[in-house]
């Protein structure tokens, strides 16, 4: 009999599983778990803060890093702000304001040189050596403004076109007023008829253009003190924000080591109140020189300076209505008047305005006596000119023209002392000018380089007494 072979192995079992059938080639594969996102760097910085504030070294380290960045910054913004506004206070006491009575003084210089120019014309062939070197005088005076005036205008402003315009403009008034000379010499009628032709020429090209270069430069000088003066805010802002929270910090250790002090923190505190309150003090003291020089300064130099010019307008048309003879008119309200006289009538109307404004900012005595003299003067001109005038009208050429361009007791002698009093009166308040701008400027004096030396030097001490808590973790 036959049996079947001994086996350890069980026999299969009907319904077990099959074998697992690997992948064949083109089937899809199962997916995976996708990958996890890469962490940027600013999140494991974040990361990396949030782990460290949780232990008290870790926080320390972020308190001395913000104290250390505050304080810095106050110092960087003050020494920003206050460098600007100490650039705009040099401006204007170094710069805007001398180009400003550069622009003045060309106005002045083209007035006068008018004025004499016809004083002399008025004399004849007797004209005299005072009044031709005046005219010259003036005109080199209004070229040597004008190079000036060229050298510190921008490409391309409207101060380099009005200055291109007025050097244009001064030969060929030069020009005229040679031929007006030449033919009254010889005894020619025409040489009015120049002279007034000149005087048109500086009247409605030559002053107009010069009082704009007047205007642009005030501009600028207004300018510069709207740089100079504003309170720096933002920096004001940050020693506050810089002082709390170093105050914080140290109300922080207190609470915590019942230590009173910590030697670093409190030379920091001390660095950023001496940088505070160096600002505040020193821009206050600045603020009130420049304001200052302002309203004691440059409103009352405008004030002198439109009446000076008002007086030599005035002069200029009281002569030419003697040259002129009756020959320009002009019609208001339906009456006729002397062009000339008409306009000398306007001009001792702005000039006694302008005397009067003087007058009212003048805050002493050397600059009210001055002025105050001037007055006198115009009032004694006035009567004087309705005397000369009354001849003229008249038909006494000779006597009026005494009375204008004479010796002793003429017009001429009332305008020149007015011309004095205001040129003494404009060199007192350039002088106050330029005391209470110079004050304001001393008063920024070494803030800018101060300030980031003491924020450094703060910024350093509140590390090193941060430092010295992190010690005693060690």
């Amino acid at each position: 009999m036959t049996h079947p072979p001994k086996s350890s192995a069980a026999p299969p079992q009907v319904g077990s599983a099959l074998p697992t059938v690997p992948p064949q080639p083109g089937s899809p594969a199962r997916p995976g778990p996708p990958p996890a996102p890469r962490r940027t760097a600013f999140a494991e910085g974040v990361e990396r803060v949030r782990a460290a504030a949780t232990t008290e070294p870790g926080r320390l380290r972020i308190i001395g890093a913000v104290l250390a960045l505050l304080v810095v910054a106050f110092g960087a913004v003050t020494a920003w702000q206050t460098s600007e506004r100490a650039a705009a206070a040099d401006d204007v006491l170094h710069r805007s304001q001398p180009l400003s009575a550069g622009a003045a003084g060309i106005y002045r210089s083209l007035a006068d040189a008018n004025t004499a120019a016809s004083s002399g014309f008025l004399a004849g062939g007797q004209e005299t050596a005072d009044s031709r070197d005046r005219y010259e005088k003036d005109i080199r005076a209004a070229a040597a403004g004008l190079v000036t005036a060229a050298a510190n205008a921008e490409p391309g402003s409207p101060s380099e076109a009005t200055v291109a315009k007025l050097n244009q403009l001064l030969p060929e008034y030069k020009g005229l007023i040679e031929r007006a000379r030449t033919y009254n010499r010889q005894g020619y009628p025409v040489g009015g008829a120049y002279l007034r032709y000149a005087n048109e020429k500086m009247q409605n090209e030559m002053l107009p253009a010069a009082e704009d270069l007047y205007t642009t430069e005030n501009q600028r000088l207004d300018a510069d003190y709207g740089d100079a003066t504003p309170y720096p805010w933002a920096a004001i802002a940050l020693g506050v924000l810089a002082l709390a929270a170093l105050g914080w910090a140290q109300h922080r250790t207190y609470r915590r080591t019942n230590r009173v002090l910590n030697h670093g923190l409190v030379a920091a505190t001390a660095a950023t109140g001496v940088v505070l309150l160096w600002l505040v003090v020193g821009h206050t003291v600045a603020r009130s020189g420049l304001d200052g020089s302002y309203d004691h300064g440059i409103r009352s130099l405008k004030a002198l300076h439109d009446a000076r010019i008002a007086s030599l307008k005035a002069r200029g048309n009281e002569n030419l209505s003697l040259v002129a003879r009756g020959a320009e008119t002009v019609t208001v309200g339906g009456q006729t008047y002397d062009a000339y006289y008409y306009n000398f009538d306007k001009d001792m109307t702005v000039l006694g305005r302008g005397l009067t404004e003087a007058d009212r900012l003048a805050d002493d005595q050397a600059g009210t006596k001055p002025v105050k003299a001037a007055e006198g003067n115009m009032a004694v001109w006035k009567k004087r000119h309705t005397s000369a005038r009354t001849e003229d009208e008249n038909g006494n050429y000779q006597q009026a023209l005494d009375m204008v361009i004479g010796g002793k007791g003429a017009t001429g002698e009332c305008f020149d002392s007015v011309d004095s009093n205001l040129a003494r009166a404009i060199d007192h308040e350039q002088t106050e000018f330029q005391q209470a701008a110079g004050d304001g400027l001393d008063a920024m004096t070494g803030l800018t380089v101060g300030a980031a030396v003491l924020a450094v030097l703060g910024a350093a001490g509140a590390v090193a007494g941060i430092g010295r808590r992190l010690s005693e973790y060690r």
